[in-house]
């Protein structure tokens, strides 16, 4: 089912609707669907280098409104939609211990899952069941969306096809330590 997914994301890059494509999977994956938007977006700036900013604002915007869609899934559905999502990305027994503390990281929690490999989809339902504050769950998810999209795009605007195995392979990697370094970076001046 997921290959099925993955290949019908990448052959909507083919199509004069891409664009629109790509705003609705950035939107559902932000809430729902399980293959993230550079699929669809990687494909489209190889084929159109000088539209690469634009292909990275449109994902912005869409992957922002559907994590607010994701925020109210778990403000409004979490009982009837939301515990059915995570229970099939296997994450329900592991969401009950981390809603009990994540109001006080949430801030971090959404610009960490924003920009590394864990499933923001998971972040945006805590952020409405634990009821994160709407304005600091939408800042944090416009910058992290950003930083990731926008730092595909110009990888891929600067260095084409060739930087396309290193984004697939390896950028999820090298967002976790960013973050980590991030974190650590505001934990070393919290102690001093």
């Amino acid at each position: 089912m997921l290959r099925a997914l993955y290949d019908w994301t990448i052959s909507l890059a083919r199509t004069r609707y891409a664009l629109w494509a790509l705003a609705l999977v950035a939107f559902i994956e932000s809430s729902f669907f399980p293959i993230p938007p550079d699929v669809l977006m990687i494909p489209m700036i190889i084929a159109r280098p000088s539209r690469a900013f634009v292909i990275a604002g449109v994902a912005t915007a869409a992957s922002v409104l559907g994590g607010m869609f994701g925020y109210y899934i778990g403000f409004a559905l979490y009982e009837t939609v939301g515990v059915q999502i995570l229970q099939f990305y296997g994450k329900e027994a592991y969401f009950t211990e981390f809603a009990v503390t994540y109001n006080s990281y949430g801030a971090w929690a959404v610009l960490v899952a924003g920009v590394t490999p864990f499933p923001y989809k998971v972040i945006t339902i805590a952020s409405g069941v634990t009821q994160l504050s709407l304005p600091v769950f939408i800042a944090a998810s416009i910058t992290a969306r950003a930083l990731r999209f926008f730092l595909v795009a110009a990888l891929l605007w600067k260095y084409g096809a060739p930087i396309r195995d290193f984004i697939e392979r390896r950028l999820g990697l090298m967002f976790v330590l960013f973050c980590i370094l991030l974190i650590g970076g505001f934990a070393v001046l919290g102690v001093m």
